[in-house]
C-alpha cells in the first residue's frame, strides 16, 4: 500500500521493490495479460450473452401473449408453446431445474479436494457465476410471467439467492487472487503494483512518481467499519478509481504525449488493476469478515431455495401439468 513519505521516496522504494522482483535477466516481470482463464472468461461471458438474447428472443416475440390477462391465454395460439407447462416453458423450467442443480456441484467441489481433477475452484467458481446470471430470465419464460401459487414460489426463493450471489461476488473479487484463483500474500501483492506501475508509465509516457502520485488510494484506515460500513468504503473505492484514472487520462492530454489509443486503453487498465490491489489489500480483513457474514446468511437461502423448487417440480409431476409425460 502507499505510505506517507515524500513522492520521490516512494518512487525509490518502489523501483528498489522492482528490481527485487525481476528475474535474473534482469527484465521486469510482465503484468498478467490474456490468461487461459481469462479466454475462458470470455468464452463463458460470450455464451451468456446469446443465452440471454435467446430468451429476450423469446420474450419480445411471446409479448403479445405475455401482456394478456391470465384468463384470455388460453384462446391465444401460442399458449401451447408459452403456458409453464408448455413446450417452449416446461423446456426453459427443466434446464432451470438442470442449471441450479449444476450450481450446487460447486460447494461440492470446494468441500473435496479428491475432485481437483474436474478443474480448479477458481474455473467452477467462473462457471457458477455466468451459469447463475441468467436463472431469473430462464425462470421467468418458465413461469410465463406470472409469479403466483407454487410457481412463484420456487421463482421468489431463486431470486433471492440470485441476489444473494451477485453480493457474494461483489465481495469475492475483492480479495487479490493469482491466476490459478489463490489469494496473494502482501509481498506478492505489492511486487505486482509496482510492475503495474512501470508498465502504467511506460504505455501512457508519464513520469514513474507522477502517476504513482495519481493514482494513489485513500489511506484511511479500513479496521472496525462493520459491514455496511465496509460495503460503502468498497464502493468509495470503486468511484475513486474511476476518478484516478480519469485524471490519469487527462494528464495524458494535457501534456501532449503522443500516446497512441490502443497503448492509452492498455495503460487505463493496468491502472486499474493497480489501484484496485492498493485498494484491496487495504481492505483485506474487513473484507474476510464480511465474506464470512455472507457465507453464513448465503447457505441457509440456497438450501430454502433448493427445497422450494424441489417442492414446485413434486407439486408438477403429482399433478401432471406437463406435456412431457
Amino acid at each position: 500500500m502507499h505510505s506517507s513519505a515524500s513522492p520521490p521516496a516512494r518512487a525509490t522504494s518502489a523501483r528498489d521493490a522492482s528490481r527485487a522482483a525481476r528475474p535474473a535477466g534482469g527484465a521486469p516481470r510482465r503484468a498478467p495479460g490474456a490468461t487461459p482463464r481469462a479466454q475462458e472468461r470470455n468464452r463463458l461471458g460470450t455464451g451468456l450473452v446469446l443465452f440471454v438474447a435467446v430468451l429476450l428472443g423469446i420474450c419480445a416475440f411471446g409479448y403479445p401473449y405475455y401482456a394478456l390477462p391470465l384468463a384470455e391465454r388460453v384462446r391465444h395460439p401460442l399458449h401451447p408453446w408459452l403456458r409453464p407447462s408448455g413446450y417452449i416453458g416446461q423446456s426453459a423450467g427443466l434446464l432451470a431445474l438442470a442449471i441450479f442443480l449444476l450450481l450446487w456441484l460447486y460447494p461440492v467441489r470446494k468441500k473435496f479436494r479428491s475432485l481437483a481433477f474436474t478443474g480448479t475452484i477458481a474455473r467452477w467458481l467462473d462457471v457458477h457465476v455466468h451459469a447463475a446470471l441468467a436463472l431469473p430470465l430462464l425462470v421467468a419464460v418458465h413461469a410465463a410471467w406470472r409469479f403466483g401459487g407454487v410457481i412463484g414460489l420456487g421463482f421468489w426463493a431463486m431470486f433471492v439467492v440470485w441476489l444473494s450471489g451477485i453480493v457474494g461476488r461483489y465481495l469475492y473479487v475483492r480479495i487479490p487472487r493469482g491466476k490459478a484463483g489463490v489469494e496473494l500474500s502482501l509481498e506478492e501483492i505489492t511486487a505486482e503494483r509496482t510492475a503495474l506501475l512501470e508498465r502504467v508509465a511506460a504505455e501512457t509516457g508519464l513520469d514513474f512518481a507522477l502517476v504513482e502520485r495519481t493514482l494513489a488510494a485513500d489511506p484511511a484506515p479500513a479496521a472496525r467499519l462493520g459491514v455496511m460500513g465496509t460495503l460503502r468504503r468498497m464502493v468509495t473505492d470503486d468511484l475513486a478509481r474511476r476518478r484516478a484514472v480519469r485524471r490519469l487520462r487527462r494528464l495524458c492530454r494535457e501534456r501532449g504525449r503522443s500516446v497512441s489509443r490502443p497503448a492509452l486503453a492498455r495503460g487505463l487498465k493496468l491502472a486499474r488493476r493497480e489501484m484496485a490491489l492498493t485498494q484491496q489489500a487495504r481492505m483485506l480483513d474487513a473484507t474476510h469478515a464480511v465474506l464470512r457474514y455472507w457465507h453464513v446468511a448465503h447457505r441457509p437461502v440456497a438450501v430454502a431455495a433448493l427445497v422450494a423448487v424441489l417442492v414446485h417440480v413434486g407439486v408438477v409431476v403429482a399433478v401432471g401439468a406437463t406435456w412431457l409425460w
